[in-house]
């Protein structure tokens, strides 16, 4: 790092932005191991100037990615790191948590049974349990599926900050069937009515001959963290049947709260 070095010329375009990416990555990898460094031990270890070093660790700091001692100049990985770490690890207990409850609610029901999170603007199935009469159902796993046109959805958008509701409510929402909700004051109304009984309902909403209900699961602090889905054809899910798959669908997301730790 001698002042006699040539000036360093990053690669333009793609190229460059994923070699940005990887030293990031490399950098926070760095401060992991060695729990904090400056920037001249960061510019070595990357192997890049210490100008190009400073840079990088100024935008992860304006992320919250890294943090820097006032007294030392040292860096340290932030508080930001954790906010990522712990998002993962929710979702990935939600899904060891929810397997086996999903599991005996498709034995129960015979239904498709999935738990969704909220992905953006869209609701995500990460766990998929089918059952007896679900077996040449389509698959739902992995699928992002829009929010105001299914009973997850609908859940995951009940439970969101008002602010963040209504700024998705602000958006086009697109017609999927003659069933879909696209006005944004039919869809607030429906969502309050989620809110007070605690589940949701989509029929043919997203698809003709399909219908859904929905419930949320709570972390230990009461946020929902995602929303147990039973569904299947509308001549099994009829609605005199609706009610009955309500309550056990409220019941499975209830245990699977209890899991999470909610109400312990």
């Amino acid at each position: 790092m001698s002042g006699s070095e040539p000036p360093e010329k990053p690669p333009k375009g793609p190229a460059g932005s994923v070699q940005s990416v990887d030293r990031a990555i490399s950098a926070m990898e760095s401060l992991a191991r060695q729990g904090e460094a400056g920037v001249s031990e960061i510019a070595e270890e990357l192997g890049v100037h210490k100008s190009t070093a400073f840079r990088l660790l100024g935008v992860l700091e304006q992320r919250g990615l890294v943090n820097q001692s006032a007294d030392r100049g040292k860096y340290y990985l932030g508080a930001g790191v954790l906010r990522l770490a712990g998002a993962a690890a929710a979702r990935m207990d939600i899904s060891q948590e929810g397997a086996p409850v999903c599991r005996e609610l498709a034995d129960e029901l015979g239904e498709t049974v999935n738990i969704a999170i909220l992905d953006d603007d869209a609701a995500v199935n990460i766990m998929q349990a089918r059952g007896s009469a679900s077996v040449t159902a389509q698959n739902w796993l992995g699928r992002r599926t829009p929010l105001h046109a299914t009973s997850s959805g609908k859940v995951l958008l009940a439970h969101l900050p008002p602010t963040l509701r209504e700024g998705l409510l602000a958006r086009s929402l697109p017609r999927f069937t003659a069933h879909t909700v696209v006005s944004a004051a039919a869809l607030r109304a429906q969502l309050t009515e989620v809110g007070g009984q605690d589940f949701a309902v989509a029929v043919e909403e997203l698809e003709i001959g399909l219908a859904s209900v929905a419930a949320p699961a709570r972390s230990h602090d009461g946020k929902v963290l995602g929303a147990v889905s039973v569904s299947g054809p509308v001549y099994r899910l009829t609605e005199e049947r609706i009610p009955e798959l309500a309550r056990r669908t409220v019941a499975a997301a209830g245990e699977l709260s209890r899991r999470m730790g909610h109400g312990l």
